[in-house]
């Protein structure tokens, strides 16, 4: 592995000052991230991340009401008056194509604001994996994998993803000189990397959300490469780098 790669375990594990010019990755995997991707290979035009409802009613209050649409969840339930929440199955092409997002959730917009100081910021789920790896094999500078976690706590889910990319960017031979978080996320990728839907499954917060909705999230967050595309933060706004739907 070329890059040093760290991995904080919640999105308030670190101090922003430790994300200035860093090559940083959000990841999490239910839902906002898988959202976030789902909604940009749907057509958005972009998705704006937003820490509470006070600053998406601001932001939406200085765009045309054709051309947004605000969405999001408070403790895993679609906010009253929004037009989305944050299941990704929410975000077909019909729903969302040529409208810019105003998305706040949980954990994972509050993850992504928090990282405003780094160099780049990606956004990475099991869907994009693949071309996040692709990305970062040309990283020039330390690359930090910031789990959104739920509500301040690990979520194992996040963990397992950013394992995921660990691992492919050593090949899946670690050499010795990864920093803990790395390894600890590269070993429980190795163990149970094959099982992926079940551990979503199986996690605290999957268990909740297959009890609120069924397993359609789980199931659809699970699935590895689906949308080859990387989402990066820049400005303000999350945005497809490579144009492609």
């Amino acid at each position: 592995m070329a890059t040093q790669v760290d991995v904080f375990s919640t999105a308030h594990a670190f101090s922003e000052d430790e994300l200035k010019g860093k090559v940083v990755v959000v990841v999490d995997v239910l839902r906002a991230g898988s959202t976030i991707t789902t909604a940009l290979v749907n057509g958005a035009r972009g998705v704006i991340p937003v820490a509470d409802m006070g600053e998406a009613s601001k932001i939406a209050g200085n765009l045309d009401s054709s051309n947004y649409l605000l969405c999001g969840e408070h403790n895993g339930h679609r906010i009253d008056g929004y037009k989305l929440g944050n299941s990704p199955l929410e975000y077909q092409r019909e729903s969302v194509e040529d409208k810019t997002i105003i998305l706040k959730t949980t954990n994972g917009t509050g993850a992504i604001r928090r990282s405003h100081l780094a160099k780049k910021v990606i956004v990475a789920t099991f869907l994009n994996l693949g071309r996040v790896i692709e990305e970062l094999e040309e990283a020039e500078t330390e690359v930090l994998l910031v789990c959104a976690g739920t509500r301040n706590r690990l979520a194992i889910e996040d963990i397992l993803c950013a394992g995921a990319i660990v691992y492919g960017l050593t090949g899946g031979q670690l050499d010795g000189h990864e920093t803990d978080g790395a390894k600890v996320a590269y070993s429980l990728y190795e163990k149970f990397g094959d099982n992926i839907y079940d551990v979503l499954k199986h996690s605290n917060h999957g268990e909740w959300l297959i009890n609120e909705f069924g397993d359609v999230d789980i199931s659809f967050c699970s699935k590895l490469n689906q949308m080859p595309v990387l989402p990066v933060w820049k400005e303000g706004v999350i945005r497809l780098v490579d144009g492609s739907k």
